[in-house]
């Protein structure tokens, strides 16, 4: 895991999202209906598993998207949502959760501006960053995973983080 600097909210600073910190209540995205979501809105009921991932059908990005789809049921009944963010369209996410059957949300980060927030960096200055954060009840990230090429490790370690929190509920 990595963490990376100390953020306010959705401006151009780079976040430090390590666990034990709050998330920034203003981080955004744009929802599939092309309204506004934000974070905040969403911290509170459930415990978010939050990933940001480069691009739909791209072949890690597939393969996450997949991993998280067929163990959706199981984050599910440990009491989570799970919430895909990239800079896709809506249009294109639509066309992705439809083609791979994904049960779960998917935002639109136009800009980067939420995965800047987040402390989602991008590798090699050029791909957007890999990162899946564990968000519990209280906005408080309790776990950060960042991978570009352990895509599937992701979704076991998100899953193996929520069962702890429920557990611990």
């Amino acid at each position: 895991m990595r963490a990376c600097g100390r953020g306010l909210g959705q401006s151009a600073r780079m976040a430090d999202m390590k666990p034990g910190t709050r998330v920034p209540d203003d981080v955004s995205f744009t929802g599939a209906d092309g309204a506004p979501v934000r974070l905040g809105d969403l911290i509170g009921e459930k415990v978010i598993v939050l990933y940001f991932y480069p691009r739909d059908e791209t072949s890690g990005c597939t393969a996450e998207a997949c991993s998280f789809r067929d163990l959706y049921q199981d984050f599910q009944d440990a009491g989570a949502d799970v919430i895909g963010v990239s800079r896709d369209t809506a249009e294109a996410h639509e066309k992705f959760r439809t083609h791979h059957r994904l049960p779960f949300r998917l935002m639109t980060d136009k800009g980067g501006a939420a995965a800047t927030a987040m402390g989602v960096k991008k590798d090699f200055g050029l791909i957007p960053g890999r990162v899946t954060f564990v968000i519990d009840q209280g906005g408080v990230v309790r776990m950060r995973f960042d991978s570009q090429i352990q895509a599937k490790k992701h979704v076991s370690e998100a899953l193996e983080m929520v069962r702890t929190l429920a557990k611990a509920a």
